[in-house]
Order: C-alpha cells, then sequence, then structure tokens
C-alpha cells in the first residue's frame, strides 16, 4: 500500500470532515483534516476522534490504526480560538474533559495506533502522540508542550508526557515550551522511529503492515495488558500478567502459533 500526504484530501467526502478515514489491509487509516487551523484540536474535531476510534477498534477487519495529519504538520493542539470564543468554567471543564476522553480511548481500544508525525506536533498536540501505542516522526517534525509560554501550563499534555519520557526530559519540556526535534523525540522515547522527510507515512505504514501479520489474540491479549500492568506493583503485575499468559496460552492462536514454530511453517490464525 501507498499513502500520500495529500490522502486526506483524496478521501475525503462532502461537506467535509474534520477527521478522514479508510480501511485498506486490515489497517484503519484516520486523518486529522483542519490543514488551515494546523489540525488543531477543536471540540468537533475531538468529539469525532473518539467516534471514529471508538468505531475502528470495534471493527474485527482492523488490526491497526495509523493516525497522521494534512497540511504543513500534525496537530497545533487545542482550538486556542474556539476556547477564547467561550469563557466559560463548564465550557472549558467539557472541553479538557473530552480531550482526556479521547486519549485515554487510543489505549482502550483493541488495535495498536500509531502516529505518523511531521511537522508540529505541540501542546495536546503532542499530547495526542504520547498517547498513541507507536510513533513514527519525519526529520522534520517537532515536539512541545508550549503552554507555559501563554500562562497556561500543559498540565493535560503532561499525564501522557511522563508516562512516556523520563521525569527531568518532561519537566525541560514542560516548564521551558522549547521544542525538540525528532531525533531527540526519539532519544528520549517519545517516538520510535525517524524517517526521512515524505517518508514518515511510508514508514509507519510499513510497521503497521508487520503488525497486522501477526496473532490478532495476541495483539489485543497484549496492548489490554501492558496499560493495565503498567499501572500496578512489580508483585501485582507479575500475579497478573501469569493469568494473562495463562488464557492466551489456551487460545487457539497460541496452540496454531506454538505448533507452527515447533513444526517450522508459516502460523494461519484460526481467529484472524
Amino acid at each position: 500500500m501507498v499513502l500520500h500526504q495529500n490522502h486526506c484530501l483524496k478521501s475525503e467526502r462532502k461537506p467535509v470532515s474534520s477527521v478522514t478515514h479508510t480501511i485498506d489491509q486490515g489497517i484503519g487509516i484516520l486523518c486529522l483534516n483542519r490543514p488551515s487551523a494546523y489540525n488543531a484540536l477543536s471540540l468537533e474535531l475531538i468529539e469525532s476522534l473518539i467516534d471514529q476510534f471508538e468505531s475502528l477498534g470495534q471493527n474485527q477487519r482492523v488490526k491497526a490504526i495509523l493516525l497522521h495529519g494534512a497540511g504543513r504538520g500534525f496537530c497545533a493542539g487545542h482550538d486556542l480560538k474556539q476556547l477564547k470564543a467561550h469563557q466559560s468554567k463548564a465550557y472549558y471543564e467539557n472541553v479538557f474533559t473530552r480531550c482526556s476522553r479521547l486519549m485515554m480511548t487510543l489505549q482502550k481500544i483493541r488495535p495498536p495506533v500509531i502516529a505518523a508525525v511531521h511537522g508540529m506536533a505541540t501542546a495536546a498536540g503532542c499530547q495526542l502522540v504520547a498517547s498513541c501505542d507507536l510513533a513514527v516522526a519525519s526529520e522534520n517534525a517537532r515536539f512541545a508542550t508550549p503552554g507555559v509560554n501563554i500562562g497556561l501550563f500543559c498540565s493535560t499534555p503532561m499525564v501522557a508526557l511522563t508516562r512516556n519520557i523520563a521525569a527531568k526530559n518532561a519537566m525541560e519540556m514542560l516548564l521551558t515550551g522549547d521544542p525538540v526535534d525528532a531525533e531527540t523525540a526519539r532519544s528520549i522515547g517519545l517516538v520510535n522511529r525517524v524517517a526521512a522527510e515524505g517518508e514518515h507515512l511510508q514508514e509507519a505504514l510499513a510497521l503497521a503492515e508487520k503488525i497486522v501479520r501477526k496473532s490478532p489474540v495476541a495483539l489485543a491479549t497484549g496492548k489490554e495488558a501492558f496499560y493495565r500492568q503498567s499501572a500496578m506493583t512489580t508483585e501485582e503485575a507479575y500475579a497478573y500478567c501469569s493469568r494473562v499468559m495463562t488464557h492466551n496460552m489456551l487460545t487457539s492462536d497460541a496452540q496454531e502459533g506454538i505448533s507452527a514454530q515447533l513444526e517450522k511453517r508459516s502460523a494461519k490464525w484460526p481467529e484472524r
């Protein structure tokens, strides 16, 4: 499969949606499609993303999801113009609560989610990258939590950021607001890979294609266990993961996979 940066525009329906999607070869492809606003997360875009991720997560044809952005960059964070126009505690609470719901949805749905990032990913846009299971960045990508520069500390982006990178790296980004380049983001664990400029979508797609060839049962089991055990003590995590592995061993996918390994053949996943 070949995916181009103008994929969003090619897949648009009328009226133009702030999120476009396709499903191809088991991969759900979501595109943030507000290029004139640098894909800023308006409340409407947040709600649309929640709906799209939940829908793709329930679709058994979808084994992995790729998220990218139209235009000059990935995502500029919250829509500041919209926030400025609604100076209400209730409105702000709703926006940040719904945005938090979006971030948690990424980790609760069954398929792994891969961010393909170019240009800027700032504030809630950086949070979105950190909330994805994997991330591939173009060498021109930049990541920042610059809220401190406008008197608005990036508190909710901090939640995802501190669960991805070391505390001092996170604090430097949060306290200074300075952007980090793609290679720095990779070195501190915010992204997995850096691709040549213009090749980040294909690199992310290749990663997704590798994942969808794996056992769907193992993928779903592993993703859920990864996030659940991370909130436990070491003792609790081992007890929980021992139960998970026992259950996993009894599945037909595991039995087929072990047989294929012993017989030196490719596995044919019975529950695929």
